[in-house]
This record gives structure tokens, sequence and C-alpha cells, in this order.
């Protein structure tokens, strides 16, 4: 008997090599004129280039920082207000996508983008939103939520108002992202889709989501970061995708909650401070139903799958011991900010501090 669930995602999706052309007509759909596009630096000439031929983007902001800061919120609700923009387009990773997200909640507002970050409600109007994600791995672009940072805070804010309208994904912007990059952000990908399946709020919908998400990242994701192979990165990105679907309702969990952390306090990018731990848990949540995912995926067992992550980790050069980190390394508050976290609470296992603590002492 298939158990009773709820599926919610308002984000009209549009996939495929070449969609962002579809831009313009998009915009002219959702009734918007004028936009500002929030892009990553990397994107900064790019951004500029696209605004000579989409005249309704009237101010570009590329200011936006791995682990986006407020500041940027800030910036971007200024211009919105100055030039009268109805939108906000990110195009990018992650950092863009949710920096739009906050500033699109922030813009019809009387208030400062600091005062909701301190707790006021946002607003029930909000300007549109437009993500087209540049990496395969962030999944922002079908969530309703946005991690915004004020210095080393780092706060995760869920709502609603955060669903964009609609997202571009186009596999092609992925092309001449960099190898360490490509497998870090596609870690991530495998991070939402393996923590959506075992979340406690899983459910058969987010399970097959997951599950072809794993299937097309798994085959692929060594593939396109050695050699930039076309064809894997369009899988990437279709995986990333499923991904986002998934975790978008199931949520994340361990791996996410001890990443916030890891990021703050030793300056690591989202994707590698997820991937941290990402064998790590694998092991620790193994059971049946984990078990039979791993071989679903052509692995013996859960504890093979954390060995080929690993594995992947090291051969791309990503940081796995704490003795890699910047700044020194107190693992009582990274035990203790991980295991009160609210993604924690979706996690299947539930961990005392002190398991908590062995588990990353094995990391010194």
């Amino acid at each position: 008997m298939i158990d009773a669930f709820r599926y919610f995602l308002p984000v009209d999706i549009r996939f495929g090599c070449g969609a962002l052309q579809e831009l313009p007509a998009l915009l002219e759909s959702i009734g918007s004129d004028k936009m500002v596009l929030v892009c990553d630096r990397f994107f900064d000439q790019f951004g500029k280039d696209l605004q000579k031929k989409v005249p309704a983007i009237v101010a570009v902001f590329s200011d936006v920082e791995p682990n986006p800061q407020l500041s940027g919120v800030e910036e971007v609700v200024r211009l919105m207000k100055a030039t009268g923009a109805s939108a906000a387009a990110a195009i990018g990773g992650g950092s863009a996508i949710d920096t739009a997200k906050y500033a699109a909640a922030c813009a019809y507002s009387d208030h400062t983008p600091t005062a909701h970050f301190e707790g006021l409600p946002f607003p029930q109007k909000v300007a549109k939103i437009i993500a087209v994600p540049t990496t395969a791995g962030t999944g922002s672009e079908v969530t309703s939520v946005s991690v915004i940072s004020r210095g080393d805070e780092k706060k995760t804010t869920h709502s609603p108002l955060f669903c964009p309208t609609a997202c571009i994904v186009d596999p092609e912007l992925t092309f001449t992202v960099p190898p360490k990059t490509t497998l870090m952000t596609g870690l991530d990908a495998f991070t939402h889709a393996i923590e959506a399946y075992w979340s406690i709020h899983h459910s058969p919908m987010t399970d097959l989501l997951a599950i072809e998400a794993l299937k097309a990242i798994v085959p692929h994701l060594e593939k396109s970061y050695r050699d930039g192979d076309k064809d894997a990165r369009v899988a990437m990105s279709y995986g990333s995708l499923l991904a986002g679907l998934a975790f978008s309702n199931a949520k994340t969990a361990a791996c996410h909650a001890c990443s916030y952390p890891l990021s703050s306090y030793h300056h690591l990018p989202h994707g590698e401070a997820c991937a941290f731990t990402l064998d790590s848990f694998i092991r620790l949540n193994a059971d049946d139903r984990l078990q039979t995912l791993a071989k679903t995926l052509g692995f013996a067992d859960c504890d093979a799958l954390a060995d080929e992550i690993a594995r992947l980790k090291e051969t791309g050069g990503l940081r796995t011991r704490f003795a890699q980190l910047e700044g020194a390394v107190d693992l009582d508050r990274i035990v203790s900010e991980s295991n009160v976290h609210m993604l924690m609470k979706n996690n299947p296992v539930q961990f005392t501090d002190a398991q908590l603590k062995a588990m990353f002492e094995q990391l010194l």
C-alpha cells in the first residue's frame, strides 16, 4: 500500500541546451518588463553582454560572495527600487540564486533586508524570481530556501515566497565550469538526492525523484569533472534538477546541518562542506533501505558507496581532514551547532553530541 503524501512545486521549469534563449519570452509571459540581473563574479561580463541583448535587464549586480552576504541583498534591493524592477533574475550558482530570492522578497517592503533577516516577516507581495543555474549542483532553482550570511552568521530561511516564478536549466552554461567546482557542485547534488531519500520526510514521490537523480549523477559525475564531457554535464544538470525537486519537499539532513559551521568557521564552499561528512553519514545512516539504494546504484553495499565518495574527494583534491582547513578547530562548537541545527532533525538517525564528536574526531 502506498502511503499518503503531499508534493508541492509552483515553479515553471524549462530544461534543455540553449534554453537561455527563452529568457525574453519568459519575461513577457510573467508580465515583467524590468528586472535586475544577479550573477556570480565569473559571469559578470556574460551578464553585461546579456543586458545588451535583453532590454528588460535594467541593472547587473555581480558582487556575490561564495557564502552570499546580506550586504549583497541590500544592494540588489536598492537597484530594484531605484529602477522600478518587478523581477530579480539570477544567473550563477546557489549564491546568486539565494541573493536574488531574498532581494525579491524584500523588494516591495517598507523595511530593510536587515530587519527581515532579524525576524520581521516578509510582505506578501514579492517581485518575480527567475533562476538560471550555471552549475550542476545547487537545486536552488526549484526550492523555497535562501541561505544568507551576515558576516559569519549564516541563516537559512524557508518561505514559499522564495519559490522562483520560473527557472531555466540550460546545461550549456555549465560547460565552462572549472573541474574542481564541477566536482564540488556535483557532490552537493548527490548530497541533495541521498539526503532527500533518507530524510524522515521522504515520500514515494521524492523517492522517485531522488533515485532517478542518483542514477543520472553516479555514472556521470567523475566524467563531467575529469574531462568536461558534454553529455555527462547534461546528465549532471538533469540529475541536479531532479535532486532539487526531491529535497524541495523532503528536505536535507545531517550533511547539510554540519555544513553550516564548516562554512562559517573554516570557509569551505557549500558543496565541499557538504561533501566533508557525506561518506561518514552514508555509513552511519546505513539501514536496509539505504543498502537497497546502494545496490540499485551498482555498489555492493553502503560501505562501497561511501568508499567511492571518499575516493572522488581525494582524487578531486577536496579537503577531507580538519588539518587541511583554515583556522583553529573547535570540535565542541562544531558538534554543538551541527546537532541543534533544524536540518539535523530530518536525519533518520539522531546522534548524541558524543557520537557526533566521535565521527568528527575520525576526520582530524
